[in-house]
């Protein structure tokens, strides 16, 4: 199912030409109609295309994530207001402390439940 209001920064499930696992990419750009026309892999920063009906769920980010605070412990897929990098979304806890999250431009190492 592809959503024709994409935009660049959302996410869409797609099997990696370099890496070949199917995960997240993050919509690189798009055409007049909010089609997607290119997408870039946060793993391995490969940009490709994206043809009509390969990835398998576009997934909008939510427009509206709470503000970061790295006192907070965050989970795997929960969405975040950065102040300087905007929205994002966590994709794994690393450590206790730490967690990735995926931003519009690249996957940030942050920490978390800091006291």
């Amino acid at each position: 199912m592809e959503n024709s209001l994409s935009a660049i920064g959302d996410c869409v499930q797609k099997r990696c030409v370099v890496c070949g696992e199917e995960r997240s990419h993050i919509v690189a750009s798009i055409n007049k109609g909010g089609q997607i026309v290119s997408v870039q892999c946060p793993q391995c920063g490969t940009r490709s295309r994206f043809k009509k009906g390969e990835g398998l769920n576009v997934i909008a980010r939510a427009r509206e994530g709470a503000p970061y605070n790295w006192a907070s412990t965050y989970r795997k897929g929960q969405t975040m207001l950065h102040p300087t990098f905007g929205l994002g979304e966590v994709t794994a806890v690393v450590d206790p402390g730490k967690i990735d999250v995926l931003f519009s431009d690249r996957i940030r190492r942050l920490v978390h439940t800091k006291v």
